[in-house]
């Protein structure tokens, strides 16, 4: 599983030109998925996103995590985070999970985030989605289960 993190001041997602998830202050997270992502990737990663000390204390030192902040989380789809560039021009998403598979993968991970933290905003998976932010910092970190540093 990878993960984009961006700290944001607001972030929001459309689908149709009707707003389906939407927060102020928090962690806007990309999510893309491969098939042998489990349920331990999900748990993992869902403590990353919880537990990263992103957000500024008193001291303007990242030394909070969303929770401390009364953050909120934008959880949005996106298998575009595992194409790969090796060869060609045009990027290859074999690695990604196939779609079936892949909004399974989906729904089992925001239960996972949902029961370690509150219910998060999201987005609509496979839908064509227009996402709106405004990082802060900017602070933007990627997060691979299967890399685990």
């Amino acid at each position: 599983m990878r993960v984009i993190l961006q700290r944001v001041q607001h972030a929001s997602v459309k689908v149709d030109g009707e707003i389906t998830g939407k927060i102020e202050n928090g962690i806007l997270a990309l999510v893309g998925f491969e098939p042998d992502d489990t349920r331990e990737d999900f748990e993992w990663i869902s403590k990353k996103i919880i537990q990263l000390r992103i957000f500024n204390d008193e001291n303007d030192v990242m030394n909070l995590d969303v929770q401390q902040t009364d953050g909120d989380i934008l959880v949005v789809s996106q298998f575009t985070l595992h194409a790969s560039t090796k060869k060609g021009n045009r990027p290859s998403y074999i690695k990604a999970s196939k779609p079936d598979l892949a909004n399974e993968q989906y729904e089992t991970f925001l239960n996972v985030l949902e029961s370690n933290f509150k219910p998060v905003q999201r987005g609509i998976f496979g839908a064509d989605m227009k996402v709106e932010l405004l990082n802060d910092g900017p602070v933007t970190i990627f997060i691979d289960s299967k890399n685990k540093e």
